[in-house]
């Protein structure tokens, strides 16, 4: 276990002052028997009229400010502290989680997961055949043995490129290009999740290490996306193509969503031209107060941090 404090400083900076439509933030972490929001507090200069937290569609706490003045710069910082508990294990999966069996999720789930279900990118053939490599040919095989060789490939066959700014690449494009930045791995692996019929979700948050020896954790000093899936027995459980982790040994939600669209950190609009924006500042520091080593249930399937 461990108690992470997390500081996300976000500014923006024009030539003149401008107007500020409205602002919404989602940077607060979720609340779950894994981890537990100790404190959570956020500040916004200039100050705005209005202040207020929502909770949107897939759970996640929004913050939505309006402002009432122009300024030349405007300046978020998110603040929180979590414990954090790591959890990995697959013990109760059920014998029925398998890709063999005629339905992989009983009705009643079928229903809530439908969403999660769903692919949401045109794919010529190449995102199902890539996934199909991970299933024996006669397709028994366990969900979490199939979710974990995905991870691993990721990491091991794939190239990361950081790119803070714009959406995630086609699924298509990064098996293509064999390269692609958190969020990319991300939607390629949640793609090939669901072309399986697996459930899958795209998550945005933070990332740390508790080992000062691991060198830091790909994708550290800014906000971090990985994938759920959902296993029978199991429930949602983390996977991180971009680290070869499996579970949420270092990782930290803030949203889980079925559209990597529905996650972005902190979006909004200004009144003037487009000349007037001069660039954006991101800051990410996480800090491990506390903690208390836990050996990983499958230590084997987890990879090291590179």
């Amino acid at each position: 276990m461990a108690i992470v404090s997390i500081r996300h400083l976000t500014s923006y900076r024009y030539r003149k002052p401008v107007a500020f439509g409205e602002h919404r933030m989602m940077l607060r972490p979720l609340q779950a028997f894994d981890q537990r929001l100790l404190s959570a507090e956020i500040t916004v200069s200039p100050e705005p009229e209005l202040l207020r937290h929502i909770q949107d569609v897939s759970g996640a706490c929004v913050g939505v400010a309006r402002f009432d003045r122009p300024a030349d710069r405007l300046v978020f910082e998110s603040r929180a502290r979590v414990e954090h508990t790591v959890h990995t294990s697959f013990e109760f999966e059920t014998r029925d989680a398998r890709l063999g069996v005629d339905e992989l999720y009983d009705a009643g789930d079928h229903t809530e997961l439908a969403i999660s279900l769903n692919r949401s990118y045109a794919d010529a053939g190449e995102v199902a055949q890539w996934a199909r490599r991970f299933v024996p040919a006669n397709g028994d095989v366990a969900v979490s043995t199939v979710l974990v060789d995905m991870t691993h490939a990721i990491r091991a066959e794939f190239a990361y490129a950081l790119r803070l700014q714009g959406g995630p690449q086609s699924p298509a494009e990064t098996l293509s290009l064999r390269s692609g930045s958190c969020r990319d791995f991300a939607v390629l692996m949640m793609d090939a999740a669901r072309s399986l019929g697996i459930a899958a979700r795209f998550v945005s948050g933070y990332i740390y290490s508790t080992s000062p020896k691991s060198g830091g954790r790909t994708g550290g000093g800014h906000t971090h996306a990985w994938m759920r899936a959902y296993v029978p027995g199991c429930g949602w459980m983390d996977f991180d193509p971009t680290n070869g982790i499996i579970g949420n040994l270092d990782l930290i939600r803030v949203a889980v969503v079925a559209d990597p669209r529905l996650a972005l950190p902190l979006w909004g609009s200004y009144d003037g031209e487009a000349g007037d924006y001069v660039g954006m500042d991101v800051e990410v520091d996480l800090t491990v107060e506390d903690a208390v080593a836990a050996q990983p249930p499958f230590p084997l399937r987890v990879a090291q941090a590179g």
